[in-house]
């Protein structure tokens, strides 16, 4: 369970817990696909592969360990060996990357996502943690946030400590005083324990929590569900502890 009496802030995961992020990414890369055909022509063959863009990103970690898990960067030269592979110029690499990042700012919300937002945002202060690249200014969620982190700007990514850590600190609490909400059994919702804080796992698929040796969290099916479940005290009050 949640001790709610203790939460003086949020943190939020962003994909798969605002928005699925998987429709989202391939929207995208269909954008890029379209762009690249008009001004890369001899790429149209390879991009008409099922999978093959995904294939060169997922093989990019490999190839480019130095970008560590700056997924901008890795995209950008995932985007380049394709380039490369199709003989053509590999510098297209920069614009082509503009093109793919500003469409995978085009997502589509979960249908709880705005309320619950606006109902967390009328009670606490709240951070965005995420692995991805999203802008949470492109998407059209700056207002509700104090502050967003990922690998871009911090240099490491969950399950890392440190993102909670740093997340906390820009909240102007202490890691025990946040209440994590996310999707990933891991890297949302052990990796904020791990780190001290309470966390919630949002569960919209109900699949079986994977982690034998350590207890189930606090799960919901979704933000609708998390905001159902919020106690009526007054947050504008110090909590009692």
């Amino acid at each position: 369970m949640i001790d709610f009496f203790k939460i003086k802030a949020i943190s939020l995961d962003l994909n798969d817990t605002l928005w699925p992020v998987w429709p989202t990414i391939g929207r995208a890369e269909e954008t890029l696909a379209a762009w690249l055909a008009q001004k890369a022509p001899q790429t149209v063959p390879l991009c008409a592969i099922p999978g093959y863009q995904r294939q060169i990103r997922e093989e990019m970690p490999k190839l480019r360990p130095d970008l560590g898990n700056d997924l901008s960067a890795l995209r950008r030269e995932a985007i380049r060996v394709l380039l490369q592979r199709a003989g053509e110029d590999p510098n297209l690499a920069e614009p082509a990357f503009e093109v793919f990042f500003e469409a995978r700012q085009n997502v589509i919300f979960f249908e709880d996502a705005m309320p619950a937002l606006d109902f967390l945002k009328s009670k606490y202060p709240m951070v965005a943690l995420s692995n991805g690249n999203a802008d949470v200014h492109k998407v059209g969620l700056g207002n509700y946030f104090v502050a967003a982190f990922n690998p871009i700007n911090l240099g490491v990514s969950k399950p890392d400590a440190k993102m909670f850590h740093v997340g906390a600190q820009a909240l102007g609490v202490l890691p025990e005083e946040v209440l994590h909400i996310g999707d990933d059994p891991h890297l949302d919702v052990l990796a904020a324990q791990r780190a001290g804080m309470q966390s919630v796992w949002i569960n919209r698929e109900q699949k079986q929590w994977p982690h034998e040796t350590h207890p189930a969290p606090f799960t919901v099916m979704g933000l609708k569900e998390l905001c159902e479940a919020w106690p009526e005290f007054p947050t504008s009050q110090p909590l009692p502890r």
